[in-house]
């Protein structure tokens, strides 16, 4: 569409607001959308990295009893607002709040020391947000796995590192395939932590096409940008779909 908020809004196929989007020096979208994409790529490892293990130790290290109350604590964040949250980390962060007030302390940071408005704090949002994204997925792929095949890997003298290696993290495959799914377009696509972990160096593509919307009444760029951003991340999972298969997905979902 073409037109302005004063003015109003008229369908004229206007398809060359596409290319004007990343040719625009002062409005580097394109800036924005590689940013976002890292955001999500850190997250989503961050999230595999400590999701992994808290999803194996409930199938496999803990009695079925305690099992659903250990899942409910997993998503027990879940009972407070996204934004709450967020800003809550926001306070902690702070270069007064606990976390640097304490590593200055013990001698780890300096007076100058911060960690708040640093795309860190934008990666650690996104990953803690949607951690439970990762761990669901994850524990229902393992608790598909029959125990018994570990122990026929242990019997052909396979140790344990070797035994999960080549058994348990294939067969659990499907979840993290999941896993990522859900936690990569959610931190592509978040305004969110960007706007309250974040500063200036870190403005996302979900931030532009939010402010486009709300801010500026920009609603064909708004709609532009959403666009652009759904064509790349359908092109990036359709890639990594194709190499890391998607065979067992359907019998996790």
């Amino acid at each position: 569409m073409s037109g302005n908020p004063d003015d109003g809004y008229t369908f004229t196929w206007n398809w060359g607001i596409y290319s004007s989007l990343f040719v625009d020096p002062q409005v580097p979208y394109l800036t924005f959308l590689l940013r976002s994409l890292w955001y999500g790529a850190a997250a989503t490892v961050v999230t595999i990295i400590v999701g992994y293990p808290v999803a194996y130790f409930i199938a496999f290290r803990v009695s079925p009893r305690w099992k659903n109350p250990l899942l409910m604590l997993v998503f027990i964040s879940f009972l407070v607002s996204f934004v709450i949250r967020t800003d809550m980390w926001a306070f902690v962060l702070a270069s007064q709040g606990p976390v640097v007030t304490v590593l200055q302390g013990i001698g780890l940071a300096g007076k100058d020391f911060h960690i708040l408005g640093t795309s860190g704090a934008v990666v650690f949002g996104d990953a803690y947000n949607d951690l439970a994204f990762m761990v669901l997925p994850i524990y229902a792929a393992l608790e598909r796995i029959d125990p018994r095949l570990g122990e026929a890997a242990h019997d052909l003298y396979a140790g344990k590192a070797r035994a999960f290696w080549h058994t348990t993290l294939p067969l659990s495959r499907s979840g993290v395939f999941a896993g990522v799914l859900l936690v990569f377009i959610d931190c592509v696509g978040d305004p969110v932590n960007s706007a309250l972990l974040g500063g200036t160096n870190t403005y996302t593509i979900g931030q532009a096409i939010q402010d486009a919307y709300s801010g500026n009444q920009q609603y064909n760029v708004a709609a532009a940008l959403s666009t652009v951003l759904m064509v790349v991340l359908g092109i990036i999972l359709f890639i990594y779909a194709r190499v890391s298969g998607t065979d067992d997905l359907e019998d996790l979902v």
